[in-house]
């Protein structure tokens, strides 16, 4: 058992410089596959992700609030994803896997943001499309522009409240030296876990911001959805059923890989206690969620593969 090389109060102060990132594995052989799989990967997910923002924001009919929602969704999973894999590219590429301390938190405060902005915007999202189906006259009238601008704006808001308020707590830390992190990334639970002095009080708020800013979206989506079964149940024409659950049925998908796989992370973290378990759990909400997104929504909306293959055109 590692100890502290002093008594320090847990303030503001640390006796660490920097961490070192663990990873996926330390077998020289498999850097290479590594290194072509992510690099593969992000390149897909941010070409993917950056043609839906082109689309819907090069063509006029595609100025509506689901696809300004969208777009912004998009934008979100670049900069999430963007945020953990290309230092992991690197450090496989240079055989370095050091972060630093300010580097860590900073990192876990932009994955922190952007992890609770895609969350709060497929809330909206879902809000979006309880209005189109429940109130179909008055969506016009309530989803005018500026409140999906002020949607997107406190939802913004809220996620760098969350994102400080995890960076605080975290900077409140006193860590060992020549900490090892069983990750690619600054996970804040894992830097609780690694702490010198385990602070309870740290552990219940990080408890209550997740049932705060994990239920309250889950809730809200939850609701949004059974009231649009309840009202497509009750359209006479299967033909018109079909019709109003397809304008949700991507935004359904994605929901519920968003929420399946960030459950199992922690689920899983939970229940066997193995870290490189939650590594690989991980991939699937950092890489390949935002690696799916924009072909969930172009493969099943025509608009959307009607407007990609128009501005493509026009590049060409």
């Amino acid at each position: 058992m590692r100890k502290c090389l002093s008594y320090v109060e847990p303030q503001n102060l640390t006796l660490v410089s920097e961490f070192l990132l663990l990873g996926f594995s330390e077998d020289s052989q498999m850097q290479p596959v590594l290194f072509g799989l992510f690099l593969s990967m992000y390149l897909v997910t941010v070409l993917g992700n950056l043609l839906i923002i082109l689309a819907v924001s090069s063509d006029s009919h595609l100025h509506t609030p689901m696809y300004f929602f969208l777009s912004n969704l998009s934008l979100a999973d670049i900069c999430f994803t963007s945020t953990t894999i290309p230092k992991m590219i690197v450090d496989i590429q240079i055989h370095r896997r050091v972060i630093s301390y300010v580097g860590c938190l900073t990192q876990m405060s932009i994955l922190i943001l952007f992890g609770c902005l895609d969350s709060l915007l497929l809330t909206v999202m879902a809000y979006d499309r309880f209005v189109a189906i429940c109130h179909p006259l008055h969506y016009s009238v309530i989803m005018n522009p500026h409140l999906c601008f002020l949607l997107v704006l406190v939802s913004l808001f809220i996620s760098i409240l969350d994102s400080q308020v995890h960076c605080w707590m975290v900077s409140q830390l006193t860590f060992f030296l020549n900490v090892e992190i069983p990750h690619f990334f600054c996970d804040p639970s894992q830097l609780l876990n690694l702490a010198c002095f385990e602070i309870p009080t740290y552990n219940i708020f990080i408890y209550i911001f997740g049932a705060i800013f994990g239920g309250i979206p889950v809730s809200g989506i939850l609701y949004s959805y059974t009231q649009i079964v309840s009202s497509i149940l009750k359209v006479p024409s299967t033909g018109g059923k079909f019709k109003a659950f397809s304008t949700c049925g991507s935004h359904l998908s994605v929901v519920c890989l968003f929420y399946g796989t960030g459950l199992g992370v922690y689920l899983s973290s939970a229940v066997s206690h193995s870290p490189r378990k939650g590594v690989v759990a991980s991939v699937m909400y950092t890489t390949v969620i935002p690696l799916l997104n924009p072909f969930i929504y172009s493969l099943r909306n025509r608009d959307i593969k009607r407007s990609i293959k128009r501005f493509l055109r026009r590049r060409a």
